[in-house]
């Protein structure tokens, strides 16, 4: 089930109708049932049995932290639970990279007769890792309801792509009686609409252009190779932005403000600035409980250490999305980038000083192209099936292409594709970096609904709507 499926549109309301009838008491039992539906509903029967292992664990070991007054015992109990956690997303992330690799190298055939998906695993054993590790360092008390606790991990709106939520953001929500609000409700089902919007009308429309230069990577070569890769670089923004809107949509309804996680990241001016920006609750996790300690372990090596800090934590990012040479290499092209930084940008700073540019609108938009341009060369290895395949494009990049190529490429979907796509793109970007958004809810009603309108219509006549595309990040 996804948030642009017939059954996700059937299940949704009927969950909000119970948990609105419902007494209060009960309504956080609705929707843990309902989020553990929602995920069997992945046909994988052994997911809610991991969901329900992983919390199970965690709340035992965030428990026996709070209790113990030995700092040994209490960072034994940490070690305890984040080892159990991180082995079991390992488990299911990479036993079938591993068991491939062992069988190829022993020259026999698969032993594992089924797929293993691990679709949510990432996301909610993250969560669990960053509630030991605030109890541990004291900053959140326990959570002593196993019910809520259960409810905090499996949330169905963020359990397959999140956000990764801090136990401080969402648990303080989940003890809240539920208030029936509907300005929250308006606000909810706009948002919703908005990522749906963003899902269907672009994500969906860019993905032929990325997937035809990057399934036939040796027929295509420089702008060619530029369009599919720009292309890609939008619909993982478009395709992502919208699930998380749609969750945070979802949320509302129910009377819970979940993370933003996008805050235009292709606007930023820097890679730091773009990871400031891009999947927030996940940059923020990395940042708190891989660099920052990291960073602290190695402060004596001064810029070295906090230099090899962010090569590690991206690296490890790399890794978390996939065993793939491809996002080993995404990976560590981001801390590259992020840790050359901290050795120019001091002289940087001072170079735009002396020549007086610091303020200079032409700087920023330097800015924004090198910073756009760097992060969708990253972005080649991240999408591209292999090493092979990304070393091929990169090769590609400086040899011209043929106006016919672009051309056929340009008019892959057709000219009425194409019109719709950029027409979808522009209110996009009119509604997001044109202020449109900011500005609505002072226009008049009938401006408004216009507006309103507009969008959905537009989802219901163009909108490749029920075509149970996936989203791309479920697949991490």
């Amino acid at each position: 089930m996804t948030f642009n499926s017939v059954s996700y549109f059937l299940f949704l309301p009927a969950v909000y109708l119970v948990h609105l009838l419902v007494p209060d008491r009960w309504r956080w039992l609705v929707l843990l049932l309902a989020s553990y539906g929602f995920y069997a509903s992945l046909k994988a029967p052994y997911l809610p049995a991991v969901l329900l292992a992983v919390t199970a664990l965690s709340y035992a070991c965030g428990l026996r932290i709070a209790s113990q007054t030995d700092e040994a015992d209490r960072r034994r109990w940490f070690w305890s639970g984040t080892i159990a956690c991180v082995a079991i997303l390992a488990l299911l992330k990479y036993l079938p990279f591993l068991e491939a690799q062992a069988t190829g190298f022993l020259g026999l055939g698969s032993a594992l007769s089924f797929t293993i998906v691990s679709v949510g695993v990432s996301y909610f054993t993250f969560q669990a890792i960053s509630y030991l590790a605030d109890i541990y360092l004291e900053i959140e008390e326990p959570e002593r309801h196993f019910g809520r606790f259960a409810l905090y991990l499996a949330f169905f709106p963020k359990l397959l792509q999140g956000p990764i939520e801090r136990a401080g953001d969402l648990l303080p929500q989940l003890r809240e009686p539920f208030r029936f609000d509907s300005a929250a409700m308006r606000a909810g089902l706009l948002l919703f609409a908005r990522g749906l919007f963003k899902k269907v009308m672009v994500a969906d429309r860019l993905a032929p252009y990325a997937d035809q230069v990057y399934n036939n990577a040796h027929d295509y070569t420089g702008l060619a190779v530029m369009i599919g890769t720009y292309a890609y670089a939008l619909q993982i923004y478009f395709d992502f932005s919208g699930y998380t809107d749609m969750a945070r949509g979802t949320g509302r309804l129910f009377g819970i403000n979940l993370t933003e996680n996008f805050n235009r990241p292709y606007g930023a001016t820097s890679i730091a600035d773009f990871w400031r920006r891009w999947h927030i609750s996940f940059s923020r996790w990395i940042l708190d409980y891989i660099f920052k300690p990291l960073q602290m372990a190695w402060r004596n090596r001064g810029q070295a250490g906090t230099a090899a800090a962010l090569v590690v934590t991206f690296l490890v990012s790399g890794i978390w999305h996939g065993a793939t040479w491809g996002f080993v290499i995404w990976g560590l092209l981001h801390g590259i980038y992020l840790a050359a930084s901290t050795y120019y940008r001091p002289y940087q700073k001072k170079a735009h000083k002396w020549l007086g540019i610091e303020k200079s609108r032409l700087l920023r938009w330097w800015q924004v192209f090198v910073t756009f341009n760097l992060v969708s060369f990253a972005w080649v290895f991240f999408r591209a099936k292999s090493l092979d395949t990304a070393c091929t494009l990169v090769a590609h990049l400086v040899r011209g292409s043929s106006a016919d190529t672009l051309r056929r490429l340009l008019l892959l979907s057709g000219r009425d594709e194409l019109v719709v796509l950029l027409l979808s793109a522009g209110v996009l970007t009119l509604y997001e970096r044109g202020g449109l958004g900011e500005r609505l809810p002072a226009y008049p009603a009938y401006a408004r609904y216009v507006f309103y309108w507009f969008i959905v219509l537009g989802i219901l006549l163009y909108g490749k709507l029920f075509s149970n595309s996936l989203f791309l990040y479920q697949a991490f």
